[in-house]
C-alpha cells in the first residue's frame, strides 16, 4: 500500500492509536506510540526516539535515533478494545545521518536479503513455533500449571484449550498470517500454530506477530502463554523447527532435482553443508538463552547431534519425504532454532552459514538414514564424525566467537552487543542459587 491507501485503511478500520515497532537485540518487541493523527507525519518523515536505554543500541552521547515505516507491515491489533483501537507498522531503524543504524536486526536481515536477490536467490523460510499455556498458580508466575490435559494432536470438543487456540488462530488471521494448522504437542499445555512459508523478513515478522499476539489473547483467558524453550523439568520442550529452500525470481525452487535419491539439487547439498559445518556457533543464536541447552539434550526429540538425513527426527537437519508433483515443497528443516531467539538474527545466522557453503562448495558428510543416533555410544558418534552442539550458552558463545562468518554475518556493532548480553545472562545464571542446589547440597554438605 502507498501513504494515501494506508490513511483510508486506517480511517476505515477506526484506528485510534498507532504502535512503531523494532526489537532489540534479544528480539524484545519494543514500541513507540502515538494518536493516528500523527500517522500522515509518521508516514512522511518517520518517528524519533531515545535508543540510549535499548538493550544493543546507542550510548548515551549519541542516542537519537530514526524510525522508518514498513508500510506493507500495517495491521490492527485485534485484542485492542474498540474505543481505543490500535494499529501496527514494523520500522528500521536510522542514525539522524540517514544511514542505517547497524544494530537494528530486522535492518541487517533486510540488507542481506537484498543482497542475495542480486544473485538471484530468494530465502524462503517456514518456522514451526511451539509454545505452552499455563495457568496461574495463585500469585506466584514462576511455577504456574499446565492449561491441559490434551496430548499429541488430541482433540476434546469440550476442550478449552481448542477454544483458546481457536481463538489464537483468528486473532493472528486478521493480523495478516496465512495460518496453515494449528495442534496440540506433545506435552501438557503444549501447542504450535504454523503459518505459511515465505520470504525471510515477512517471516521473521510474522514470528513476532505470532509471539505477541498468542500472549495477549491468553492474557485475555488469565492465562501465560511462553515461548520458553524448557520450561518444565522431564517433558518435551519447545522448538522452532525450520524449513527452508532457495528460489529464483521466477519462483522455481532452486533445491530441486528430480534425479537426486532426496531430490535435492547440489545448491541444496552446500546449503545444507554450510550449516553443518557452522552448527556450533550458530547453536548461540538459533538457541540463545541458558534455558535452551535444557530442551537440547538426548531422549525428548530435540536434536543434539550434527548431520543429516531424511526421515530421521534424531538428526540436525532433515530432509522431508518428497511428493510428487510438488516441486515447490523440496526443503531442509533445520531442528535446532528455538522460539525464544531473535528471529531476524536467527535467519541472518543460518543464511550466512549456508550462503558460505554453497560459496565455498561444501559436501556434506553421509546422510544418517536408519541410524538412531541416540543410541550410539561416544566411540561410535566419534568413529562416524558425528559431531555435537553446545551443551551450554556459554560453550555456544565461545564457539560463536571463534566463526569469523557467523561474526561477519552480524556486524561489530550487533555481535558486540548481542555477546554483552548474553555473557551478562550466562553470569547471572552462573551465580546465582537453585532450588535444585539447595534441596541437593543444604543439609548433606
Amino acid at each position: 500500500m502507498d501513504k494515501k491507501e494506508i490513511l483510508e485503511r486506517v480511517k476505515a478500520d477506526g484506528v485510534r492509536y498507532v504502535s512503531y515497532q523494532f526489537t532489540d537485540i534479544t528480539g524484545t518487541v519494543k514500541s513507540v506510540d502515538a494518536p493516528v493523527k500523527r500517522l500522515e507525519g509518521a508516514l512522511d518523515d518517520g518517528v524519533w526516539f531515545d535508543g540510549s536505554s535499548v538493550q544493543g543500541f546507542s550510548r548515551i552521547q549519541e542516542s537519537d535515533m530514526h524510525l522508518r515505516l514498513d508500510m506493507d507491515t500495517y495491521a490492527v491489533l485485534p485484542w485492542s478494545p474498540d474505543e481505543n483501537k490500535r494499529a501496527r507498522f514494523f520500522c528500521e531503524i536510522f542514525h539522524p545521518d540517514g544511514s542505517p543504524f547497524e544494530g537494528d536486526p530486522r535492518g541487517v536481515l533486510k540488507r542481506k536479503l537484498k543482497a542475495l536477490e542480486s544473485k538471484g536467490y530468494i530465502f524462503n523460510v517456514g518456522p514451526e513455533p511451539e509454545f505452552f499455556l499455563f495457568r496461574r498458580n495463585g500469585s506466584d508466575n514462576v511455577h504456574p500449571v499446565p492449561h491441559d490435559v490434551g496430548g499429541y494432536f488430541d482433540f476434546s470438543p469440550n476442550d478449552e484449550a481448542v477454544r483458546v487456540r481457536t481463538e489464537l488462530m483468528s486473532a493472528l488471521i486478521q493480523m495478516g498470517l496465512e495460518v496453515e494448522v494449528g495442534h496440540h504437542e506433545v506435552a501438557l499445555g503444549q501447542h504450535e500454530i504454523d503459518f505459511e512459508f515465505g520470504e525471510a523478513l515477512k517471516t521473521a515478522d510474522n514470528v513476532l506477530t505470532l509471539k505477541y499476539t498468542v500472549k495477549a489473547i491468553a492474557a485475555k483467558h488469565d492465562l501465560i502463554a511462553s515461548f520458553m524453550p524448557k520450561p518444565i523439568f522431564g517433558v518435551n520442550g519447545s522448538g522452532m523447527h525450520c524449513h527452508q529452500s532457495l528460489f529464483d525470481h521466477a519462483g522455481n525452487n532452486l533445491f530441486f532435482d528430480p534425479h537426486d535419491e532426496f531430490h535435492l539439487s547440489d545448491l541444496a547439498y552446500h546449503f545444507l553443508a554450510g550449516q553443518l559445518h557452522h552448527a556450533r556457533s550458530l547453536s548461540a543464536i538459533l538457541s540463545p538463552t541458558v534455558n535452551s541447552y535444557k530442551r537440547l539434550v538426548p531422549g525428548y526429540e530435540a536434536p543434539v547431534y550434527i548431520g543429516w538425513a531424511g526421515e530421521n527426527r534424531s538428526a540436525l537437519i532433515r530432509i522431508p519425504r518428497f511428493t510428487p508433483g510438488k516441486d515447490k515443497a523440496v526443503r531442509a528443516e533445520l531442528r535446532c532454532p528455538d522460539p525464544s531467539g531473535n528471529p531476524y538474527l536467527q535467519f541472518n545466522a543460518m543464511l550466512s552459514a549456508a550462503m558460505d557453503g554453497i560459496e565455498k562448495t561444501m559436501t556434506p558428510p553421509k546422510p544418517l538414514n536408519n541410524v538412531n543416533i541416540y543410541s550410539l555410544s561416544m566411540e561410535e558418534r566419534a568413529a562416524m564424525g558425528i559431531r555435537q552442539l553446545p551443551g551450554s550458552l556459554l560453550e555456544a558463545l565461545n564457539e560463536l566467537e571463534k566463526d569469523e562468518v557467523i561474526k561477519n554475518s552480524l556486524g561489530n556493532e550487533m555481535y558486540d552487543a548481542f555477546m554483552r548480553a548474553k555473557r551478562a545472562e550466562w553470569d547471572e545464571y552462573r551465580i546465582f542459587v537453585t532450588d535444585w542446589e539447595k534441596q541437593r547440597y543444604l543439609e548433606t554438605a
